[in-house]
């Protein structure tokens, strides 16, 4: 089999860049596992050296600011970039093209590695201008994608992608090329285009190499969870359930299985269990998926309930709420919502208990659309016929 579509499953990424800003946002957040995460977060600043990044997070969470650390950190950064800026002028100097680009590159490390936003993509760009070399600067691109999305830097992302894609019009292997996509789909993710995001997480799933970005078990939750959401019934087992690539890890990602699963098989408990899991114990507390958690859960629901109304023109609120594993005043409350925002074509007669669909009979109108259609075009041939008679 090509290296292009390896189902190996990769290793966990070595760099600490994006862990420590899934790190910044748990210590932010109002949950059991913020002290935690703030602890490790300023090891990794302290470790890193991370002098610009450790005012932001001072400010951002407020923590009282440790004025001696913070000038420690400075002068280490500073006593840094002096080193950096002589090797690049040396290399100015004695040494040629690709000497001269290392030690640029040396430099936008630098800026990446403390957490200077700014200086970072500068840095990046004029590393850029001294790259010749398709490869290399789409793994520059990509750097400032990593910086952007570390930094929630949406505009900048979103720019910076739609640049990748002209380059690779250009030339570019297939590894880069792959790359781009989970970049795109987190993207995506994250501003809510949960379709598209769906379909790029898909593609990557043989060929992803993107490690340093995320850990495999957490590319594949993403491309899980949006599938549910964004592909119809009939298509979630031969690309999902039964993908090689996903059976491979789907048993250590709590919730999942039991999501996709249930949803698929009409085991609608088991989706509902699942579906509150993954929501309360992973998406509400997950960078990418926490400000879509509440939409998402929502819109699993409509199409839960939606799929097992399509099978009864009427069912007992009980029955159904036994299907779902919910009180039956519980269903009664979410139906009515759905409801009352157009959301589910379905009424509840209160008196008898009884919930009855409403939803349209799409195959008469269909047969009502093709006969209208029809008589349309009928009238335009009379009429051309009569032109064509005189």
């Amino acid at each position: 089999m090509s290296s292009g579509t390896s189902t190996a499953k990769p290793k966990e990424p070595e760099d600490e860049y994006i862990s420590i800003a899934d790190l910044r946002f748990t210590a932010s957040q109002k949950s059991s596992a913020a002290a935690a995460a703030g602890e490790k977060l300023l090891a990794l600043i302290k470790k890193r050296e991370m002098a610009p990044l450790y005012a932001v997070v001072c400010e951002q969470l407020g923590w009282p600011v440790d004025s001696a650390l913070l000038t420690s950190m400075q002068t280490a950064n500073v006593s840094e970039l002096a080193a950096l800026d002589a090797h690049i002028a040396e290399c100015e100097e004695k040494e040629g093209e690709t000497e001269i680009r290392e030690a640029y590159l040396a430099r936008a490390e630098f800026k990446i590695r403390i957490g200077e936003k700014d200086a970072a993509y500068a840095a990046l760009e004029e590393t850029f201008e001294k790259t010749v070399a398709i490869g290399p600067r789409l793994d520059l691109i990509l750097a400032k994608l990593r910086v952007g999305l570390f930094f929630d830097d949406l505009q900048l992302v979103k720019d910076t992608v739609e640049r990748a894609k002209g380059l690779l019009e250009k030339g570019g292997d297939w590894e880069r090329r792959n790359r781009l996509k989970v970049y795109e789909a987190l993207f995506l993710l994250r501003v809510r285009d949960l379709k598209k995001s769906s379909a790029l997480f898909l593609d990557s799933i043989a060929t992803f190499t993107a490690t340093e970005l995320l850990p495999y078990p957490r590319f594949i939750m993403y491309a899980i969870a949006t599938s549910v959401y964004a592909l119809p019934r009939k298509d979630l087992k031969p690309k999902v359930i039964d993908a090689p690539e996903i059976l491979q890890v789907i048993g250590e990602i709590p919730h999942v299985a039991g999501l996709v699963n249930g949803l698929y098989e009409c085991q609608y408990r088991t989706l509902m269990v699942s579906l509150v899991g993954l929501v309360d114990d992973t998406l509400k507390g997950d960078r990418y998926f926490s400000p879509h958690a509440r939409f998402y859960f929502r819109e699993v629901l409509v199409l839960a309930y939606t799929q097992f109304l399509e099978s009864y023109r009427s069912v007992s609120l009980e029955s159904m709420a036994k299907s779902f594993g919910v009180s039956a005043g519980y269903l009664d409350q979410e139906l009515s919502v759905f409801i009352s925002s157009a959301r589910l074509s379905c009424s509840i007669d209160k008196v008898t208990g009884v919930v009855a669909s409403t939803r349209p009979d799409t195959k008469n109108a269909q047969y009502q659309s093709a006969i209208k259609q029809g008589d349309l075009l009928l009238n335009r041939v009379q009429k051309l016929s009569r032109v064509i008679n005189i």
